[in-house]
C-alpha cells in the first residue's frame, strides 16, 4: 500500500492526543489554490530547466564569439546547471527564514539580472560569473520552492501533481530551443540574452502565485489519511525516522527562542502603545525597532530550523535511509544526461545519420520523458501501490537500458531503448514525493535541497568524466557501462538501508517484548 508520510516521515510529539481532534481539512489541500501551484511551478520548470536543456543554441554562438575551446565553453552552461542543483541546501535556508513566496520572487530577479548582464560578457571567464553563477543561483532560489510548494499543497495526489509540474521540463525544452533559435537569427545572441532575461522575470509572477498555507492548515495536513493498511516496506522506511526520535524533538529549540523572542515583542508594543502621547520621531523610532525585532525573530526561527536539520541532535543524516537516498542521488542524474552527450556520435559511429536526422534519439527521450512523467504518477498515487517500489523498478529499468544501450546496433533498437530511457526516468517526478515520505513536509525543503545539491554534483562532474573516459579509451561504451555500474551502486544501497531497518525493527520489538 502507499507509505503516507505517517508511516515514513519524522514525527517529531505524540499525535494520539491531538490526533483525537477532528480538523477540517482546507479545502486548498489537493484543490482549489493547490492547482495554481501546479501551474506556477509548470512555468518555473519551463523557465528554468526548459532554458538550461536549450543552452546548446547559445554554447554554439559563444564558440564562434570568443572562440576558445569546447570545453572551457562547456563549463558555462555546466555551471548554469549545477549551481542551480547544489546551493539546494542553503536556498533550504532562505526558505526557512523568508518562505517559498519571496525566495523564489528574489531568485526570479536575480536570474533575469543573471541573463541580462550576460548579454555584454566581453569573454568567457564573464560569463562563468553572469550566468554560470548569478543565473544559476537565481535559477535555484526559484526551482527549490516551486517543488516544495506542490509537495505542502496536495497530499492524495502528491505524485500527479510532482509529474504534471515537472512535465515542464519537457515542454520547456522544446518551447526555448525554438525561441532560443529564432532569437539569436533574428537579433543575435546578445539582443537574445537581453530578450530572454526579461522573459525571465515572469518568475516573479509564479513566486508571487506560491501563497502560503496558514500554519494551522499545515499542521491539519497529518489528519489525512490516505490508506487504511501498510505493506512491509513502509514499515521498513516509518523505522528510519525513529533513529532521529531517539536522538531528540527538533521542535523543541526553537520554540523555546520563540517565546522569548515573543516576550521581546510584547514588551516593545507596550512601548509602543504608552508612546502614543509622545511626538512622532519616538513612534517612528519604536516602531523601526519593532521591525527589527520582528526581522531577528524570523531569522533565528529559519536559521535555528535549518542548522539543526543539517547539524542538529534530529538531523536528516541519522535517518539512514535518506542517507542511503543521498548517496543514490550522487551517481543517478549524470547517468541521464550521458545518453544526452553521446548519442549523436554513437549515430555517426553506425551510420544511421539519416535516419536520426529524421527523428532524433534524443527527442524520443524527451518526448516519451514528458508522459512518463505523468505516467508513473498516476500509478504511484494509486491506493494499492507503494511509491516506493515504482520508483525502484523505475530506477532498475533505467541503469538496465543504460548498461544495454552501447550493445544495438540498429536505428529500431536504438529508438526502443531510448523510449524506455525517457519513460523510466520519469522518476524524477517521484524524488520529491519520496523524499517527503521519508522526512515529512516540514523538513521537505531542507531535505530535497540536499538531494537536488547531489544531483548537482553529478550534472556537473558526471560529462566531463564520462569524456575523459572516451579519452582514455576512445569508445563511448565504457562510459555507459562504467556509469551504469555506479548508478547500480546507487540503487544496492537503496535497498540495503531499508532491509537493515526493517531488521532492527524487528529485532527492537523483539527486545521490549521480552521487557
Amino acid at each position: 500500500m502507499y507509505a503516507s508520510r505517517e508511516d515514513i516521515g519524522y514525527d517529531f510529539g505524540d499525535d494520539s492526543k491531538v490526533g483525537s481532534k477532528p480538523i477540517k481539512p482546507n479545502p486548498n489541500i489537493d484543490g482549489g489554490w493547490a492547482w495554481m501551484i501546479v501551474l506556477s511551478s509548470f512555468l518555473v520548470h519551463i523557465l528554468i530547466m526548459g532554458s538550461q536543456m536549450a543552452l546548446g543554441i547559445l554554447n554554439v554562438e559563444w564558440l564562434e564569439e570568443f572562440n576558445q575551446s569546447r570545453g572551457l565553453t562547456a563549463w558555462v552552461s555546466s555551471l548554469s546547471m549545477g549551481i542551480t542543483l547544489i546551493v539546494g541546501p542553503f536556498i533550504g535556508l532562505f526558505i526557512s527564514m523568508c518562505g517559498c513566496r519571496k525566495t523564489a520572487i528574489i531568485g526570479g530577479i536575480l536570474n533575469a539580472l543573471g541573463w541580462i548582464l550576460s548579454a555584454y560578457a566581453s569573454n568567457v571567464h564573464y560569463l562563468f560569473l553572469t550566468f554560470g553563477v548569478t543565473a544559476g543561483v537565481g535559477s535555484g532560489m526559484v526551482y527549490l520552492p516551486a517543488v516544495v510548494m506542490v509537495g505542502q499543497y496536495f497530499q492524495k495526489r502528491r505524485a500527479l501533481a510532482q509529474g504534471l509540474s515537472t512535465t515542464g521540463t519537457g515542454f520547456g525544452a522544446f518551447l526555448m530551443t525554438a525561441l532560443l533559435k529564432y532569437l539569436c537569427i533574428e537579433f543575435g545572441w546578445r539582443n537574445a540574452m537581453f530578450i530572454q532575461g526579461a522573459i525571465s522575470l515572469n518568475l516573479c509572477v509564479c513566486g508571487a502565485l506560491m501563497r502560503p498555507l496558514a500554519p494551522k492548515d499545515v499542521v491539519s495536513e497529518k489528519y489525512i489519511v490516505r490508506s487504511n493498511s501498510e505493506d512491509n516496506q513502509a514499515k521498513a522506511l516509518s523505522h528510519s525516522a525513529e533513529t532521529i526520535k531517539s536522538n531528540g524533538v527538533l521542535s523543541d529549540e526553537p520554540e523555546k527562542k520563540e517565546e522569548t523572542n515573543e516576550e521581546v515583542l510584547d514588551s516593545v508594543q507596550h512601548i509602543e502603545i504608552g508612546g502614543k502621547s509622545r511626538s512622532g520621531r519616538n513612534m517612528y523610532g519604536l516602531r523601526i525597532l519593532k521591525t527589527v525585532s520582528q526581522l531577528t525573530v524570523t531569522v533565528r526561527k529559519g536559521f535555528a530550523m535549518w542548522y539543526s536539520s543539517y547539524f542538529g541532535a534530529a538531523s536528516l543524516f541519522t535517518n539512514r535511509v535518506f542517507v542511503a537516498f543521498i548517496i543514490w542521488a550522487l551517481f543517478a542524474y549524470s547517468s541521464f544526461v550521458i545518453p544526452f552527450i553521446h548519442l549523436p556520435e554513437i549515430v555517426k559511429q553506425y551510420n544511421l545519420s539519416s535516419q536520426n536526422n529524421i527523428f532524433p534519439l534524443t527527442s524520443i527521450i524527451a518526448i516519451v520523458h514528458i508522459f512518463g512523467k505523468v505516467i508513473l504518477g498516476i500509478i504511484s498515487d494509486l491506493p494499492c501501490i507503494s511509491t516506493w517500489n515504482v520508483f525502484l523498478m523505475a530506477n532498475f529499468t533505467l541503469v538496465t537500458c543504460i548498461l544495454t544501450l552501447p550493445l544495438m546496433q540498429t536505428y529500431v533498437s536504438l529508438a526502443v531503448v531510448c523510449a524506455l530511457i525517457g519513460f523510466s526516468s520519469g522518476y524524477f517526478s517521484l524524488m520529491p514525493v519520496v523524499t517527503e515520505d521519508l522526512v515529512g513536509t516540514k523538513h521537505l525543503a531542507n531535505a530535497y535541497g540536499i538531494i537536488i545539491c547531489a544531483n548537482g554534483i553529478s550534472a556537473l562532474f558526471g560529462p566531463p568524466f564520462a569524456g575523459w573516459i572516451y579519452d582514455i579509451t576512445h569508445k563511448y561504451d565504457f562510459s555507459f557501462y562504467i556509469s551504469g555500474l555506479l548508478y547500480m551502486v546507487g540503487i544496492i544501497f537503496l535497498l540495503i538501508q531499508p532491509c537493515i531497518q526493517k531488521k532492527q525493527s524487528r529485532e527492537k520489538s523483539t527486545e521490549e517484548a521480552q521487557v
